[in-house]
């Protein structure tokens, strides 16, 4: 098995939600991981696949000139108008894949979060308490198994508050990156997004960033992190599925 490292890429927020959903359900190569740092054409809100759009609404307010989704993943509301975005799906049967939502979250904060400290940012996994954790497997680098857990929770509006296993800044607790997961018999796609001016804005090599945060996931997932061309997906396909994403019917769907 590989960790695919797939070219970075700019488009609207439904087309981003299609190609996320499609490295999960339709790659080529299923058997290898893959991940993916992608960027935003315009002003997009994407919000959690259970967030009823009328909250979500209510709590951005006017959003004119601002493309809002509905994820496929779970989590909060992520303006991603100053974040730094990817993607990484695990595929089905691989360790990390089969831990619980929780102990992959943190496995790939762990990872990014190193990628920070690199840079001399502050950077850590926010700990759970005593009484949130509970004894479960966990995938730690060179994919050995070792113990932790926690208790899930639900998502309102991302880096207003960060919860465990989130990456905080270690003196304020200001959170820096969340995530979002959603599992299926293809495997575990986790969308992730980093807030660039909380993590220290243009003072981030943020190219150097990425190298060190593919890195150490292919350290953590003991698999080699290898450049790949773009997968050829049918372009009808892409169009179909982004054409969803950004109808009503999938925007107001809850």
């Amino acid at each position: 098995m590989e960790l695919h490292l797939l070219p970075n890429r700019v488009a609207g927020a439904a087309e981003n939600m299609a190609v996320d959903f499609l490295l999960l359900q339709r790659y080529p190569q299923p058997a290898h991981a893959r991940f993916r740092h992608y960027g935003w054409r315009g002003p997009a809100v994407t919000f959690g696949y259970s967030q009823k759009l009328a909250w979500v609404r209510e709590q951005l307010g006017p959003v004119d000139g601002i493309e809002l989704c509905r994820r496929v993943t779970g989590g909060g509301i992520v303006d991603h108008q100053e974040d730094w975005t990817y993607a990484l799906v695990l595929p089905r049967g691989h360790p990390a894949e089969e831990l619980r939502a929780a102990h992959s979250y943190r496995l790939v904060h762990e990872a990014l979060a190193a990628a920070l400290v690199e840079q001399g940012v502050r950077a850590l996994v926010k700990p759970c308490a005593a009484d949130e954790c509970v004894a479960e497997p966990l995938v730690a680098a060179g994919g050995r198994v070792g113990q932790t857990g926690i208790k899930d929770a639900m998502g309102g509006i991302c880096f207003q508050r960060a919860e465990v296993f989130d990456v905080v800044i270690e003196q304020t607790g200001a959170k820096i990156a969340g995530a979002a997961q959603k599992r299926n018999k293809h495997g575990l796609l986790l969308q992730g997004s980093v807030a660039r001016r909380v993590a220290g804005g243009d003072t981030i090599d943020w190219e150097r960033f990425q190298d060190c945060f593919v890195a150490g996931l292919s350290a953590a997932l003991d698999v080699p992190a290898v450049p790949t061309p773009w997968p050829e997906f049918r372009e009808e396909e892409v169009e179909m599925l982004t054409q969803q994403y950004a109808s009503p019917e999938w925007t107001g769907y809850r």
